[in-house]
């Protein structure tokens, strides 16, 4: 949903007419945020679809958004395909069932279709993983995506991708894509957020705890960024053993780690503190909180930490809000991660990984010394990489692959 709504504003600045077919708010159940709408441009169509009730769909295990809409999504679209003629479908969302329509509508429609994946569909990454480190229904959702991507896939004219590894292994699991258009795109900084963050600061409730030195991470959890934690934790440790007056000024919080519904949300995070003995100044808090809320939070903290997964396929792409927040920035991903190339072009200093940097637990010391007693520079990024990635850009790259798309379809009828 981020990445459509930060595009709306740009797509007819690059020729394209966006309508927008969504799930009514009142069968999503999940963190609303109104304040979104006020980002979308003036005379944008938005449609909305109905959903099957949780309340009797989790009897059957299918409390999935994409599944309880998938049968209205069907017949709106049929309705407006029918109605108006449409150029290209684009599906962008991490529900990614939604996406089987595609090669029912290019079917039934000669309609092309591109798929943007921002996180991996049907994956191995946890098949081999403890149960407790698995996602919830994980062997119902393992096997409902295995067979539910080829259809997908295989028929689809395009891919945008935050990783290029995401494009890759789709294209080696699928021969039938290999020379379909694709392209990484990450989700843009989009500044008009912080706009509307601002004018509405009063609304929310401040979660971070004054008289402290606040380090806020917001964003999901789980066992895969523990690697990256384990020396940030031992530092905190360490630093709790030899100068406590200082240290015990720090706040660490990871905020929203769960997908869990709102109070249902098992730690992941809390724990690795416990055994380090640190969990006196670290807050997890599972329930996610709403987009604008992020922002605000992010901007009264003192410093911000982004911890990546042992997967080196994660990128973490939501990155640009931390960037554009102006704080003091610490990131620890996968030595493979291609983020880390992302934040280097940044310019960001406190940029490492937690498999290759020398020295590292000296330079989260630094750092963690360097925020309490505030003695960091402010960061100031380079200005060509605000530029790249930015949303107006993001959303040029993904008009010229829409029209790559366009092409190859009719190169092929």
């Amino acid at each position: 949903m981020q990445r459509v709504r930060m595009s709306l504003s740009y797509f007819g600045q690059y020729g394209w007419e966006a309508e927008v077919v969504t799930v009514d708010e009142r069968y999503a159940d999940m963190v609303q945020d109104d304040l979104l709408l006020q980002s979308i441009p003036e005379g944008i169509k938005i449609h909305t679809v109905k959903a099957l009730s949780k309340k009797w769909t989790t009897k059957f295990a299918l409390g999935s958004i994409a599944l309880r809409s998938l049968w209205y999504y069907r017949k709106k679209v049929n309705a407006l395909v029918k109605a108006e003629k449409y150029d290209l479908i684009y599906f962008s969302t991490t529900q990614f069932p939604v996406c089987i329509l595609g090669a029912y509508w290019k079917k039934k429609f000669n309609i092309p279709y591109v798929i943007d994946m921002q996180d991996p569909w049907h994956s191995d990454y946890y098949r081999e993983k403890p149960k407790e480190q698995q996602p919830s229904k994980y062997w119902f959702s393992y096997h409902l995506n295995k067979y539910l991507e080829p259809i997908a896939i295989k028929s689809c004219d395009g891919l945008v991708a935050v990783s290029k590894n995401y494009i890759d292994d789709l294209k080696e699991r699928y021969p039938s894509i290999k020379n379909i258009p694709a392209a990484v795109i990450t989700f843009g900084a989009f500044e008009a957020d912080f706009t509307i963050a601002a004018n509405n600061e009063e609304a929310f409730r401040p979660l971070l705890s004054p008289g402290f030195t606040n380090v806020v991470y917001i964003g999901r959890g789980g066992a895969d960024m523990h690697k990256a934690l384990v020396p940030f934790f031992e530092v905190l440790r360490a630093g709790l053993d030899t100068n406590p007056g200082l240290f015990n000024k720090l706040k660490i919080y990871f905020i929203g780690t769960s997908y869990a519904a709102t109070g249902k949300g098992l730690h992941t995070i809390l724990p690795l503190a416990k055994q380090f003995g640190v969990e006196g100044n670290v807050v997890e808090i599972t329930d996610r909180i709403s987009f604008y809320h992020t922002l605000i939070t992010l901007k009264q903290a003192d410093a911000l930490l982004v911890p990546g997964s042992d997967d080196p396929n994660y990128t973490a792409s939501k990155l640009y809000p931390y960037l554009l927040t102006g704080k003091p920035l610490l990131t620890i991903f996968n030595s493979k991660s291609e983020a880390i190339d992302v934040l280097s072009e940044f310019g960001v200093i406190n940029n490492y990984t937690y498999d290759t940097t020398v020295d590292l637990h000296d330079k989260i010391n630094s750092f963690l010394t360097g925020v309490i007693k505030g003695e960091l520079k402010l960061p100031d990024y380079k200005k060509t990489a605000e530029e790249k990635y930015s949303a107006k850009n993001m959303t040029r790259l993904q008009c010229d692959l829409f029209g790559r798309a366009l092409k190859l379809m009719g190169e092929t009828e």
